[in-house]
């Protein structure tokens, strides 16, 4: 595939439109915010926090992980990755929203390409054979369609960066202007979350920021709800 589209597929599955369910998260940051632990001047921050000890060794080592797995046509390893992501995921809401994401992915990427290992993968989904996480669904989607690994990984954290700021716009945590702010300012830590995943093995999965599982936790709990996570 060429750079220019591999740039325009990674464009369309990152973008704050596609359906993925991204809309209907804010990843823990509507838990920081009814604990009055986060305001405006915050968000970058947390941000960025959540792609260095959260989302980079996690999702994107899975997605990195996945990706390798299935454009080498392993699908075995692709679940491997699935069940393994699933399974260091601590709290049921994070689970529960992954998975809901993932299917909603696997599903539409199954209607938009005709590929063997995303049908395989999309079946074992359905038969409940694998979990169906989105950064997993996300891997396979994108090599499906010849977008390379690095390209991939980029394009998912900077779909989580976007969905994360778009949940403080409803959260009247930020505005559309320092939204743009703290999505520019996230380049970077997205380029050494990228350059970090793609350089771990499957057995250094798994993040750690503890306050954000409390702030999920104490989400599943919350009288009133706007967000799935």
């Amino acid at each position: 595939m060429t750079d220019v589209r591999q740039l325009l597929t990674s464009l369309q599955f990152a973008d704050s439109a596609f359906p993925s369910g991204f809309y209907t998260m804010s990843h823990s940051l509507e838990g920081y915010s009814q604990a009055h632990l986060v305001g405006r001047d915050g968000v970058q921050q947390l941000l960025g926090d959540l792609l260095l000890h959260a989302v980079g060794p996690s999702d994107a080592t899975a997605l990195a992980t996945a990706h390798r797995a299935a454009a080498g046509g392993d699908v075995d390893r692709v679940q491997e990755v699935d069940q393994l992501l699933f399974a260091s995921k601590l709290n049921a809401e994070m689970r529960t929203a992954s998975v809901r994401s993932g299917h909603q992915l696997i599903d539409l990427g199954a209607e938009l390409i005709d590929q063997p290992l995303l049908a395989e993968y999309r079946e074992r989904v359905r038969l409940r054979s694998t979990p169906g996480c989105q950064p997993v669904a996300a891997a396979v989607v994108y090599a499906a369609n010849g977008v390379d690994t690095r390209h991939a990984v980029a394009a998912d954290l900077f779909a989580f960066s976007a969905s994360f700021v778009g949940a403080a716009l409803r959260l009247r945590l930020t505005d559309h202007r320092q939204a743009q702010a703290v999505l520019l300012a996230t380049a970077g830590v997205i380029e050494q979350v990228t350059d970090a995943a793609l350089g771990r093995d499957l057995a250094d999965l798994g993040g750690c920021a503890p306050m954000s599982d409390v702030m999920s936790a104490r989400h599943e709990r919350a009288e009133a709800r706007l967000f799935a996570s």
